[in-house]
Formats: C-alpha cells, sequence, structure tokens
C-alpha cells in the first residue's frame, strides 16, 4: 500500500489538511543517508522516503526528509553536549520528531542490522521505549491518536 495513502487512511480530519508530502527521495539521496549512518536503511523508512522524501506538520518536519535524518543523526553522536548529557546514540537510527523534543527511532543491533521496531527517546530523561513493531504501525496509531508520548 502506497505511504500517502497509509497515512491519510490513519490520519485524524482535523489533522489531514496540516500535511504536506516531500518529493520522492532520489536513489543518491538514499545512498548518501545510508553511508552517513553507516548502516542499511530499514527497509519500510527506505520506501517512505522513496514515495515522499518526508512528511511535515503545521509544526515542521514529522517524519524527517533524508538530509535532515542524516544531520539530526550525525549532531546526536558526535555534539559535545548530547554526550556529556545523555547516553550514547550510535545504537539509534532518528526519523522523526514528535514535537515537544522526543524523537523516533530505530534501533541498531550489535550485528549493524538496523530493528523494524520504533522506539521514542525521551529528551527530558533519556529513557529508550519501545512503541511500535513497524513503521506502518508507528504512523497509524500516531496519525490516528492511539500512540501518544
Amino acid at each position: 500500500m502506497p505511504w500517502r495513502t497509509i497515512v491519510q487512511d490513519n490520519t485524524r480530519a482535523d489533522y489531514l489538511g496540516w500535511l504536506t508530502f516531500g518529493a520522492p527521495a532520489s536513489p543518491a539521496e538514499l545512498a548518501t543517508l545510508a553511508e552517513a549512518l553507516g548502516v542499511a536503511l530499514p527497509e519500510e523508512l527506505g520506501d517512505l522516503l522513496r514515495e515522499t522524501n518526508g512528511i511535515a506538520d503545521r509544526q515542521g518536519s514529522f517524519i524527517w526528509p533524508a538530509g535532515e535524518i542524516a544531520s539530526t543523526n550525525r549532531a546526536m553522536r558526535t555534539a559535545r553536549h548530547y554526550r556529556e548529557l545523555y547516553m550514547p546514540f550510535d545504537h539509534l537510527v532518528f526519523f522523526a520528531d514528535a514535537g515537544n523534543g522526543d524523537l523516533f527511532a530505530f534501533p541498531i543491533a550489535a550485528s549493524r542490522a538496523v530493528g523494524r521496531d520504533v522506539f521514542v527517546w525521551s529528551h527530558e530523561d533519556d529513557s529508550r521505549t519501545w512503541v511500535a513493531p513497524s513503521l506502518v504501525i508507528f504512523l497509524a496509531g500516531w496519525l490516528s491518536g492511539t500512540i501518544s508520548v
């Protein structure tokens, strides 16, 4: 099922008009992203970015475009203030923003394989909490209001 259809079918009516879809990410953008992350992209995330390079709402990017995924992960992994305040982020691929400072991510296993599960990182207490078994279920739950943080 196309990602735009998944989003439109699961978004609360009052929120749907606030969403905008980016142009598809190019193969070069996706290759650059995978190289920047040092891991292969999760299949669902790659599929979503090939269809729409990010989804924005009235607050800004919700599902980040490829360039923002790369730059945010780079900053989270290397910025001194993050390294001093929080546990390492090398085992996460951040891809979305909750709008309150919390970020959504896929886990990276020791084997460097990226999992399908979606976790939320809390900027307040540095917890990493499981929220959904896949990007499809995460999007459907977040946009319908059945998943919240």
